[in-house]
């Protein structure tokens, strides 16, 4: 396999003018491209549903198991609460993998790292298969999630190394139509596995995905990072890049207004079972068809932003405008839980959550597409720290959903608030989008 892998030809260069900046001032334009062969956009669409696969496979992991946490906690003879760990130590092992396999990315290339990752991640998914108590199940979904990081952070740093500019948000804004599926039909894939097996299927079918895109990664994903673009330096060389990364005020802001939109998703995936539900009397029918919904709504708005504002007006712009509209719609939906407006029913309720999963589509790729424009010489590291923080501050958020108990949603309305309210300072506060383009000639 070729180091150099995807030539500097078939990258996407887009002028910013920003000069470093990575917000446009408006409309940018691409120089012409060399003429692309048809092997090269077979070969660009065939990447880009191997990195949708990568981002693809952890809600799959999380998601896919979900119906089976019943049959676990009476197959293992657990407590619930115990059962429940082994989706937390899932989530955690994916936060914390980040940290670990973005600098490696950095060091060693995009390929070695995430080959290294998934079969690591076939193996733990395979012990879980045969886990014989909840305790060696925990610890092997653990590893599942560490490893599993990997197709995370890797895929976002590849995106990197291709695409600059308005291609790299329109990118990742396709990149939501293919992994924003994978949560939605997960718990669908989980339930049909268990009419004809038990939980452990569940595992098995994951092992043969890995399986399956191990192989698809290994013959057809290319090395992006060349030889001398990597860095040299060891763990304090890694410490220190990701310390300058975080020392870049435009950096954390978008990092933080980043994880902090994703944390009030979170808290709507986490309670809305329980609002629709119990709450407001919806059949397990209707709470999926919402879902649904609404995860289709965040998918359609993320191509409006990739196929029609991108490149018509400036990231920053869809940014504010996707924040702002996720900061109405939790104010309504706490207005409307709290009584101000009576007993509204579902449909309000599932209205606003609708409205806030859809401006998600704004808000998650170009924070991500501005974050990463500022960190070309450490795509990995800085791609580790987008997800771990986003990981982390939506598994600290999620909990809080039922902190009031069973009877109100208010409290989901509060996570989301306060974590729009907070995304939208960060904005504001740090990334400061008015003086990076005031300070343009």
């Amino acid at each position: 396999m070729p180091e150099s892998g995807v030539s500097r030809a078939q990258r996407a260069h887009i002028t910013d003018t920003g000069a470093g900046t990575g917000t446009p001032a408006g409309p940018v334009t691409s120089p012409p491209r060399p003429a692309a062969t048809a092997a090269a956009r077979r070969t660009g669409l065939l990447v880009t549903l191997v990195l949708g696969g990568l981002t693809a496979l952890p809600p799959l992991s999380m998601d896919m198991y979900l119906p089976a946490l019943p049959a676990v906690t009476d197959a293992l003879h657990a407590p619930a609460s115990t059962v429940q760990l082994t989706l937390t130590a899932c989530l955690t092992g994916m936060a914390l993998g980040q940290v670990v396999v973005g600098p490696m990315s950095d060091r060693w290339g995009r390929r070695r790292p995430l080959l290294l990752g998934m079969v690591v991640y076939v193996l733990a998914t395979a012990i879980c298969v045969f886990a014989p108590t909840v305790e060696l199940l925990i610890g092997f979904r653990l590893l599942q999630g560490l490893a599993g990081a990997a197709g995370i952070v890797i895929a976002r740093a590849v995106v990197r190394d291709m695409y600059d500019g308005m291609e790299m948000a329109r990118f990742f804004s396709t990149l939501m139509l293919i992994s924003g599926v994978a949560p939605v039909i997960a718990p669908v894939i989980g339930g049909q596995v268990l009419r004809i097996t038990d939980w452990r299927g569940i595992f098995a079918v994951l092992t043969v995905v890995g399986i399956l895109l191990t192989l698809v990664v290994w013959k057809w994903l290319q090395e992006t990072l060349p030889a001398e673009e990597r860095h040299t330096g060891g763990i304090g060389d890694a410490l220190r890049t990701m310390r300058g990364l975080l020392a870049d005020r435009v950096f954390s802001g978008y990092m933080i207004a980043g994880s902090l939109a994703f944390a009030a998703l979170f808290a709507y995936v986490s309670a809305s079972p329980f609002v629709v539900q119990e709450i407001y009397g919806a059949s397990p029918q209707t709470f999926s068809l919402l879902f649904g919904i609404n995860s289709v709504g965040l998918i359609a708005v993320g191509q409006i932003n990739g196929k029609i504002l991108v490149g018509r007006i400036s990231l920053d712009k869809a940014l504010g405008f996707g924040l702002s509209v996720i900061v109405l719609a939790a104010t309504a939906l706490l207005l409307m839980t709290s009584g101000v407006f009576g007993d509204v029913g579902l449909v309000p309720v599932a209205t606003g959550l609708f409205v806030l999963m859809s401006a998600m589509g704004l808000a998650m790729p170009n924070t991500n597409a501005q974050a990463l424009m500022r960190t070309k010489h450490a795509a990995g590291s800085a791609s580790a720290l987008l997800g771990t923080s986003s990981f982390l501050i939506g598994a600290i958020a999620s909990p809080l959903v039922g902190i009031a108990g069973e009877a109100t949603a208010v409290p989901m309305a509060v996570v989301q608030l306060v974590c729009a309210v907070g995304a939208m300072a960060c904005f504001l506060g740090l990334c400061r989008p008015w003086q990076r383009v005031a300070a343009r000639p």
